[in-house]
């Protein structure tokens, strides 16, 4: 599956963003040649945001539909534990694992827009620590590593640094992560 999905109207797409009811998005790839579904990914309603969503160019004038935009959904810049596998290189993904990854990230369907940005921002940071290392433990140091790249997401946010130790802060009471064995250390649960 690639970084990004082409996707529908985009003035459609940010009145359900904007929606309480917004929906999750099954996203599949396949192999037609033998007829079999290869990749199949859900991504639960609460990892969407206007910041995955990006509008692309009006149709020219001289098309059927002139000035129809549409939009492409930039599913690269999902965390990993917001894109959960149900089938993974042909084979179904077991069901007490889909269930668990689901409930993981539950606690983000209770946080408004704007907080669920920050939250995912930094999920990402911490998936892009722990994978870096190839372990579940991490250090702050490793998540102010992506502190320009948080900066750039944000950028009338001056103060990134203590926004970053918030947010670890709230997906440690929510139980997304745990206190390391050192001071500075997080392990993702």
């Amino acid at each position: 599956m690639g970084p990004s999905i082409a996707a529908g109207a985009f003035g459609a797409m940010t009145a359900r963003l904007a929606a309480a009811n917004n929906p999750s998005l099954f996203a599949m790839s396949y192999d037609r040649a033998a007829a079999r579904v290869t990749d199949l990914i859900l991504v639960p309603s609460h990892f969407f945001t206007p910041q995955i969503i990006r509008a692309r160019k009006p149709l020219g004038p001289h098309a059927r539909r002139a000035g129809w935009q549409g939009c492409t959904i930039l599913i690269g810049q999902v965390p990993a534990s917001g894109r959960i596998s149900l089938i993974r290189a042909g084979a179904p993904a077991p069901k007490a694992q889909v269930r668990a990854a689901w409930a993981a990230t539950r606690f983000l369907r209770d946080e408004g827009a704007t907080a669920r940005g920050w939250l995912l921002a930094v999920m990402g940071a911490v998936e892009a620590a722990t994978d870096a290392g190839g372990r579940p433990d991490f250090t702050l140091a490793e998540v102010y590593a992506q502190e320009a790249r948080l900066a750039a997401l944000y950028p009338g946010n001056h103060n990134v640094r203590p926004k970053i130790r918030q947010q670890l802060q709230v997906l440690r009471d929510r139980g997304w992560l745990a206190f390391g064995d050192k001071r500075g250390t997080y392990r993702r649960v």
